[in-house]
């Protein structure tokens, strides 16, 4: 069959067409194979992404069907969601919550805008967010999220909130409430928050009322003011502390400033009222110079090392203990370079380890109770040292140099020892009493006196207690109670008593109790038997001699009066013979004569004298009260001395003053008085001596004084010159001033007048004898 060419032409155009169309369903299939992985690998990744999202998906149809995600059974806590979301269990939520999921679920299907709501799965912890959106083909989605971590962390950030928030209050309160003034500014550093002590500072209304009108703890001057500082304390990002003056309610006080910045939220601040502070610094400072002061006045050494164990004070004491160097010390040497100097310098104790010893020593710094040490240095000096560890960290120690004490109490328990040797070798019986009454001390004589053992002794018995034990070795044992009485007067009272006591062996002892300084009473008895048996012969032979004395001073009275006749009728016929009565006498006869009137009247003289004596001594000497001239008795006196001074050829001096005036008394007394005070002076003083005689007197008493350059008396005679008939050594052979009578006579008739006699004498330089009378004897 032949075909034409046209059929040819249109089935190769056919045949060609059906090419193309082969080709582009070929292609077009390709293109829908490749459209069709892509979107089976876009719906795999959006299956993963939805696997991997936090959300899971629940659908539902337009009639209620539900379609969930597996995963949703566990978070649910069910084993399969059901064919309707109404056949959900009730108890799958918390009471509540299921009706309005389904509320939520039925509003979406209705075209609700969507919503969302947190469902708390019941029996659990976990807490879901169910979000509903209406889906295109009538249905809904329900998108379940998972806030169970996040609702803890919600609660944990809730708490801390509440935590926050109630520090916050507190430091708000705090603040408030702090004594001092306390601020906060901003970003433009004015004042945003004070406390109640900024507002009483700055004397406001209340904190809106300082912060309103800006008011200003501290002044300053452009450039020094508190906004540069809080600036430059922003600026830097440091905390800037500075001291000013501010007005604080009304007053100037020093306040220390604290700026602290809070970096771009503005700049905190304080204030702290520091002239108290200031004002404490400098006491402590003058406590410290204080201190150091009187270290320096101590006799002990003292040494300060401050809290890097360098050397800060020391006194001149312990420069002078240690034989220190000024210029080493003034290097602040440490504790342990001090120790080495000392070492060196022989000043610390020996020590087999010294580095131990010096280690020891240096935990007095950290010690909480250091105890005090003895130190024996070479050379036997002793040393008390006190370490006292200081708050700030260093160590004060004290050095006592108590060589000398240790030496005194060395000495003194010698003392001791030779003290009880000798007391318990007395003779006496001893015995102390302390204040209650108990015997401390006792010796051995004390012991065999009363016949006690040692062993009741040792007991330290009270008093009462012996008296019980010594009352039956009385001669009479009532007595027995006077030793408690005798320890109380000494104890209690602080009296001495003393007396006598006879035991019932004969023996005899005199007693004596003595109040101590120390409280104690202080009992001694000393045997005086044999003392009282010489005492009562040495009575009767006293009572002997008395009787005795009492004849002769009788018998002396007696035969001066029996004397006076014979020698009156001697001197009679005598001055009988001198005026020539028996006729002419020979040159001889008539110096006979004369030099027998001459020893009567010396005799007469003598035995005036023992009768004045005798009179004294009896107290039968009489006396005139009359107004007496004792000026010109001075001088008549003066006068008949003078005679017998230029006989033995010395100088004889008179100074009698008129003060002298007139006294009250006997004239005859005073001038015999006087008499013999010149006859003792001349006839005492070797040829060519001298002789004064002073006389004065004022409106109270008169003063005679007779003073010679003789040869003066002894010391041993001195206190005997006014005893009667006494002789001194360098007495003259005759005269009355011989017989011993003179300064005896002198002195009973100065205080028959009240007066006194005063003799002062040097051997070798003479006597001076003074006489005072009074104005109105």
């Amino acid at each position: 069959m032949t075909l034409s060419p046209l059929v040819l032409a249109l089935l190769g155009v056919v045949a060609a067409l059906w090419l193309i169309a082969g080709v582009w369903a070929v292609a077009w299939g390709l293109r829908r194979g490749l459209a069709a992985r892509a979107a089976e690998s876009e719906a795999a990744r959006l299956a993963a992404l939805l696997r991997t999202g936090p959300a899971l998906l629940l659908e539902l149809a337009s009639d209620g069907r539900c379609t969930a995600d597996l995963r949703l059974y566990d978070r649910l806590g069910i084993e399969r969601f059901p064919r309707f979301l109404t056949d959900l269990p009730p108890d799958t939520f918390e009471e509540g919550e299921a009706s309005a999921l389904l509320a939520l679920a039925q509003a979406a299907l209705r075209g609700a805008p969507p919503e969302a709501r947190t469902m708390h799965v019941a029996g659990s912890s976990r807490v879901l967010l169910v979000e509903a959106r209406a889906a295109p083909n009538g249905g809904a989605s329900l998108w379940w999220f998972d806030l169970t971590e996040r609702a803890r962390a919600e609660e944990r950030l809730a708490r801390e909130v509440e935590r926050l928030s109630q520090t916050l209050d507190a430091v708000a309160a705090l603040i408030e409430a702090a004594p001092f003034p306390m601020w906060y500014r901003g970003p433009d550093l004015k004042l945003a928050l004070v406390n109640q002590a900024y507002v009483r500072a700055v004397e406001a209304a209340d904190a809106e009322d300082a912060i309103a009108r800006g008011l200003e703890l501290v002044e300053g001057s452009a450039g020094k003011g508190p906004l540069s500082a809080a600036a430059a304390a922003r600026e830097s990002g440091q905390i800037a502390e500075r001291t000013a003056p501010a007005t604080i309610a009304g007053q100037r006080r020093t306040v220390r400033i604290v700026d602290v910045p809070l970096g771009p939220t503005g700049v905190a601040g304080y204030a702290v009222d520091v002239g108290d502070l200031e004002e404490a610094r400098g006491d402590l400072v003058r406590f410290a110079r204080a201190q150091r002061d009187a270290y320096d006045r101590l006799s002990a050494g003292v040494a300060l090392f401050g809290a890097d164990r360098g050397l800060a004070f020391y006194n001149q004491p312990f420069l002078r203990l240690f034989a220190l160097q000024p210029d080493w010390l003034a290097d602040r040497p440490e504790f342990d370079r001090v120790l080495d100097r000392l070492r060196e310098t022989g000043r610390a104790p020996e020590s087999r380890d010294f580095p131990r010893w010096k280690a020891e020593r240096r935990q007095w710094f950290t010690a909480e109770a250091v105890a005090e040490e003895a130190w024996l240095l070479p050379g036997g000096r002793h040393i008390r040292v006190v370490p006292q560890p200081t708050p700030d960290g260093g160590l004060l120690l004290i050095f006592e140099d108590r060589t000398e004490q240790v030496q005194l109490a060395s000495a003194r328990d010698t003392l001791l020892q030779v003290r009880n040797a000798t007391f318990d070798s007395l003779f006496e019986a001893v015995g102390v009493f302390a204040a209650d009454g108990r015997l401390n001390l006792w010796n051995r004589r004390f012991r065999d006196v009363w016949g006690l053992s040692e062993a009741e002794l040792a007991t330290h018995p009270r008093v009462d207690a012996l008296v019980d034990a010594i009352g039956a070795r009385l001669a009479t044992p009532s007595r027995a109670g006077l030793l408690r009485e005798l320890v109380r007067i000494a104890t209690v009272e602080r009296q001495a008593r003393s007396g006598r006591v006879s035991l019932a062996d004969g023996r005899h002892f005199e007693f004596a109790a003595v109040p101590l300084p120390d409280g104690n009473a202080l009992f001694t008895m000393l045997d005086i038997t044999a003392g009282r048996q010489i005492e009562e012969a040495l009575r009767g032979r006293t009572e002997a001699l008395e009787q005795a004395d009492r004849l002769k001073t009788a018998f002396v009275a007696n035969m001066s009066y029996e004397l006076r006749v014979p020698l009156t009728s001697i001197g009679g016929f005598a001055e009988m013979l001198a005026g020539g009565y028996a006729g002419d006498l020979s040159e001889t006869a008539g110096d006979y004569v004369q030099a027998i009137l001459l020893s009567v009247t010396r005799l007469s003289g003598l035995i005036d004298d023992v009768l004045d004596l005798t009179q004294s001594d009896a107290g039968t000497l009489a006396l005139a009260e009359e107004a007496v001239d004792l000026a010109a008795v001075a001088r008549a006196a003066a006068d008949e001395a003078a005679a017998r001074a230029k006989e033995r050829r010395l100088d004889f001096v008179v100074d009698v003053d008129g003060s002298v005036g007139v006294s009250r008394g006997d004239e005859r007394r005073l001038k015999q008085a006087i008499d013999h005070l010149l006859r003792n002076a001349v006839g005492y003083t070797q040829p060519g001596g001298r002789v004064l005689f002073r006389a004065r007197g004022d409106e109270r008493e008169i003063e005679i004084v007779v003073s010679d350059n003789g040869p003066g008396i002894p010391e041993a005679e001195r206190a005997r010159v006014f005893d009667r008939f006494h002789r001194g050594s360098s007495a003259p052979g005759e005269g009355r001033a011989a017989a011993g009578l003179g300064l005896p006579l002198a002195r009973r008739f100065a205080e028959a007048h009240g007066g006194t006699v005063e003799l002062i004498s040097e051997v070798g330089e003479g006597t001076a004898v003074i006489l005072r009378l009074p104005r109105r004897a």
